[in-house]
């Protein structure tokens, strides 16, 4: 079984969370375009992950659960993103499952 299966079969299960590097974002938006509930461009032309009131989370590290209604659109942002700068972790022990640092 694939990770990204195992994820998507175990989602319910799992509380998963998004974050994003911004010091390796190349402000594309790819994330935007694929989870606009979850990620949203700045003023300052980089990405961001919202809150679930639909705040903009501008702190370094900040996260916001996935939900798991968007999980496949937040995992395809993780794998578009030509600056492999968003992280999606479990929330119970921070590992990584999808992003550049996934195993």
């Amino acid at each position: 079984m694939t990770v990204q299966h195992e994820a998507l079969s175990t989602g319910a299960e799992e509380a998963l969370e998004v974050w994003i590097d911004q010091d390796l974002c190349t402000g594309d938006g790819i994330c935007a375009q694929y989870a606009p509930e979850v990620f949203e461009l700045d003023i300052d032309g980089l990405a961001y992950v919202k809150s679930a009131d639909d705040e903009l989370l501008q702190d370094t590290g900040a996260t916001t659960p996935v939900p798991l209604t968007l999980l496949q659109d937040v995992v395809d942002s993780a794998k578009e993103c030509p600056g492999d700068c968003i992280h999606v972790r479990r929330v119970a022990d921070k590992v990584e499952v999808y992003g550049p640092d996934a195993e």
